[in-house]
């Protein structure tokens, strides 16, 4: 098995991974980051987003080998030991989580949405979260609070 180092969270992690294996059995499985969800595992509805680089991937289909040498973050990885993302904190002030399912795959398509576009339209913002499905809203509070977290950004809060 060959063995690949990224950086998960901030720290660097060094680890075999089997030929055909999927960053997110890795992040859920060896390294216990169970903000990754796998919803459909067909790279269909969003739930297994990462970051690796600051792009928004999906974890389900993409190959852990591919990570070699790349900065992934994850769900864990986005607030600080004391606060909130910015964005996660607009999820919670906009009651944008229901059953919280897709919020983690949500909340990173949002971070990559707004590090690419601080100021995005409500269309940007539906075209930015296209790949992620929530079954529990109608989508008006995740917009919502992304927009939020956006305003807040602009303040200075990013």
């Amino acid at each position: 098995m060959p063995a690949i180092t990224c950086i998960v969270n901030g720290t660097s992690t060094t680890m075999d991974v089997a030929p055909g294996e999927l960053l997110a059995d890795v992040l859920r499985e060896r390294l216990g980051l169970i903000g990754v969800k796998i919803g459909c595992g067909e790279g269909e509805c969003g739930a297994c987003t990462v970051l690796v680089d600051g792009l928004a991937v999906l974890s389900c289909i993409y190959p852990a080998a591919k990570a070699d040498g790349r900065q992934i973050v994850t769900i864990e990885g986005l607030q600080d030991d004391r606060h909130l993302h910015l964005i996660q904190q607009a999820f919670v002030d906009r009651s944008a989580a229901q059953c919280g399912y897709c919020t983690p795959g949500m909340i990173l398509a949002a971070k990559a949405l707004l590090d690419l576009t601080p100021n995005p339209t409500r269309e940007e913002i539906l075209t930015g979260i296209s790949g992620n499905i929530c079954r529990c809203t109608g989508y008006y509070q995740i917009v919502e609070a992304i927009a939020l977290a956006a305003e807040r950004s602009r303040e200075g809060g990013m």
